[in-house]
Formats: structure tokens, sequence, C-alpha cells
């Protein structure tokens, strides 16, 4: 259920995020171009020709900014933004607003709108990046805040010029943070919204899978992996990686994997009676979820008697990210699990943080190489490294090997070369529904017994 779109159309969340990011821009850049006007020709009237040339500076830079994000070039217009804003900003805050009794200083509180920008842009950058930007933005205008003085070039304003301006800039650094809060909250509101449509998909029906071929170096088909879709009424297909996130921070996942799980077997079930198609196997994703729930080998049999579906043809995939807590748990409920007949398959491995130790404990039939390493296996040696890695520790442990994600002749061949011989991803077929699948078997000449022994068929 993790798996990426079908199609390279750009995931609706990251599209709606790209909008907001521009939009945050959009402000910094009226503010920048307001404020630059405004005060370029207050301080031209009064003759302080070194004040106008910084307001002119902020002017361009506002100007320079609303081109940037015109032309899509989002994140050079955001650092822009954020280092010449702090410079200017501490610069005036310092040189010329500093504060005395009968004026506060007002000019570092744009440094407030700075770091709420900060937090709405660089929301999908890593920890690292997006708090060490807002961390020091944030301690700048704690500094200016709480220090009661600035630097003496003989550039302070007047007082009576500076109560006058704290009136201009605590309005408009209020009409900033105003604005990109209620960004921040139409996003809020963006995920509650999908998070209902998640409930009514699932009562509704909208939810369907598709099931993409697994084959051997022969071309020929010994399963397929149930892969979940979901056609909203009015946005259409929504790719996996947008609601399969939702769902598992919603917990939806639960009641979504079980439907996931009892249909797949039915559709087994329905295979097995048809010739060609009683020795394929089918392999579904559980979510860790799902698999922490205490009587999920109870849910799991349940289905099995209820569908009548032969537990040997049936296949759970785990992620290796799932393995990170509660190990012997796992180890425990696969133990179970198998005794039943039901096989296992680490899905995504190289991607997590499993210890080999346990790898060697967990009752698995098959490893999945991640995509990820297929993609540039020709063309990136660590890549390379790690598939074959995989496919050794396969080998040593006795664990069928398969590749996902492959999509050119030159990936199947080096992978063939190095001792992997099943495969899954466009270069067969892009998952399909359960008749196109149906078609594709059939096509395909049916394998050997040795063949699928091979290639991990129990």
């Amino acid at each position: 259920m993790h798996t990426p779109p079908d199609t390279p159309n750009r995931s609706p969340r990251r599209e709606l995020h790209r909008r907001r990011m521009r939009m945050t821009l959009w402000i910094g850049a009226a503010l920048l171009i307001v404020l630059g006007l405004g005060w370029a020709a207050f301080f031209s009237s009064r003759g302080a020709w070194a004040i106008v040339a910084m307001d002119l500076v902020m002017l361009a830079v506002g100007i320079t900014i609303a081109v940037l994000t015109h032309f899509k070039r989002t994140r050079v217009a955001f650092f822009l933004l954020v280092i010449s804003m702090f410079i200017v900003i501490c610069g005036v805050s310092l040189l010329l607003d500093v504060p005395s009794a009968q004026a506060p200083r007002s000019t570092h509180n744009f440094l407030l709108v700075l770091a709420i920008a900060g937090l709405v842009f660089l929301r999908d950058d890593s920890p690292a990046m997006r708090y060490s930007v807002t961390g020091i933005i944030c301690t700048g205008f704690v500094v200016l805040a709480s220090w009661p003085a600035g630097i003496d070039m003989g550039y302070t304003l007047p007082d009576g010029m500076r109560v006058w301006g704290t009136w201009v800039n605590n309005f408009f650094s209020a009409l900033g943070i105003y604005a990109l809060v209620h960004v921040m909250v139409a996003d809020l509101a963006e995920h509650s919204a999908m998070e209902v449509a998640l409930r009514k998909g699932l009562m509704r029906g909208e939810f369907f899978l598709t099931y993409q071929p697994q084959v051997t170096s022969e071309g020929h088909v010994t399963g397929a992996e149930a892969l979940l879709r979901w056609r909203h009424p009015k946005l259409g297909l929504v790719p996996p990686d947008e609601f399969i996130p939702l769902a598992e921070q919603s917990g939806l996942i639960l009641p979504l994997g079980a439907w996931v799980l009892g249909t797949a077997c039915s559709q087994l079930v329905e295979w097995s009676a048809k010739p060609g198609m009683d020795r394929l196997t089918l392999a579904v994703n559980v979510s860790v979820r799902q698999f922490r729930q205490a009587d999920f080998v109870q849910q799991v049999q349940s289905v099995i008697e209820r569908t009548g579906v032969q537990p040997r043809r049936l296949k759970l995939e785990l992620t290796e990210s799932s393995l990170v807590h509660d190990i012997d748990d796992i180890i425990a409920k696969m133990a179970q699990l198998r005794a039943l007949g039901v096989g296992f398959s680490l899905d995504d491995f190289g991607t997590g943080y499993s210890s080999l130790n346990y790898l060697k404990r967990l009752p698995l039939d098959q490893l999945k190489i991640d995509q990820s390493f297929i993609r540039d296996i020709l063309t990136d040696s660590n890549d390379a490294a790690i598939a074959r890695m995989v496919i050794g520790l396969g080998d040593s442990l006795h664990f069928a090997v398969i590749a996902e994600g492959v999509e050119t002749l030159g990936q199947q061949q080096f992978l063939m070369q190095n001792g992997c011989h099943l495969f899954q991803g466009y270069l067969f077929s892009r998952p399909v529904p359960a008749e196109a699948f149906e078609a594709y078997v059939l096509a395909a000449a049916p394998a050997s017994a040795q063949e699928l022994l091979d290639s991990g068929v129990r």
C-alpha cells in the first residue's frame, strides 16, 4: 500500500505545498515592495538619502523575489528573502531603531514574520535545515527585543519620527503574521478535509486494487503484488504516497488494511479456479500498525477461513522500518502465521535500520531490493554494490530475492548476471486491474515447476 503512484504526475499534496511556498514568497515580496516604497518616499522628503538608499535596496529585493517566484525559482527567492532581510532588519534595529522610553524598538518584529515564513516554506525539508534557519531568526528576535541598546554611528532616528514609525512597523508585521498564519491554517484545514474524504471513500467503496506482475527471467508470471488505489470523485486518482501516510496517521490504515487483505484473498480464490492461474501467489502490504494489533494473527486466520484461500498462495509484505520496534512480538506473530502456511517478504530492503542479527531470525521467504537502488544501478557503483549485497545475503540465508522498480533491459540483465531472477516493474507491466492482469498472465508461457520453486513460490 506504500508504493509510489503509477503515473509521473505530481502529488497533489506536494503541488499544494508548492502553491503555499509561492504564496509565502508573494506575501514577503509584497511587504518589501510596499515598505520599501513607503519609507523611501518618507525619508526622501526629509533628505535622508543614506536611508533612502537602504529602502531602495529593500524595494529591489522585493521585486527580485517577485520575479523569481513568478518563474518558480522559489528556493532561490526564499533564501534571498531570508538572508537579505535578516541582515537589513538587524541593521536597521541596531543603527536606526534604537529604543528609548518614548519609543520602543519595533523593526525587529519583522523577524517573527520571517521565522513563520521559514516554517511554512521549509516544512518538507530536513529538521536540521528547518529548525536551524528558524532558530537563528528567532534568536535574533530575542536579542533585539531584550537588548535596549544599539550601535551609535550617528544614524539613530529621533524619537518623534520613531513613534510614528512604530505604528507602521507593528501594523505591517502583524499583517504579515496574520497572512502567513492563514496559509498555515489552510494547510491544516486541507489535511482535515482529506481525512474526512478518506473516511467517506472507505464507506463509499472508492478504493480498489491493482496488480503488478512478478516475473521470472524467462518472462513467466509467478504472482503479483496487490496495490491499493483511491479514485476520488472530484480529485480523480489520488497517489498512494498522498493518502497512505494520512491513513497511517489517522488510524484508518486498520480498516483499510483489513479491506485490502480480504479483497486480495477473495481475488486469489477466484484465480485459483482459472486454468493457468491456480499457482500464482499474491503479495499484500501490511502496515506496522496492522501488524502490532494484538489480534492480527486471528484476523488473518479469520480471512483465510472466510474466503477459503490457500495460505501458501498468500504473501504478506513488511517494510524494513516496521522491524525497528517490538521485533520479538513481530517474529512471534510471523511464526504463527507461517505455521498456517502464509509466506513473508521483506519490502524496501536496504532503506531501513534493521539489524542483520534480527534478519536471520525472521521466518522470511523473500527479500525485495528497493527500487531506489535499482533506478541508478547501471551508473551508481554504490547502488550496484548494495544490490549485489542483497542478492548474496538472500542466497546465504536461503531467501528468494526480487528486484522491484525494474524499468530497462539493462537493469534486468545486470541483476540476472548477479544472481537475481525475479523481477517486478514497468519493464514488464504497470499495476493493472484484475482483468488486465489475467490477460497478461495467460499471454505468458506457464512457468515450470522448477522456475516456481527457484522464485520462492511455496
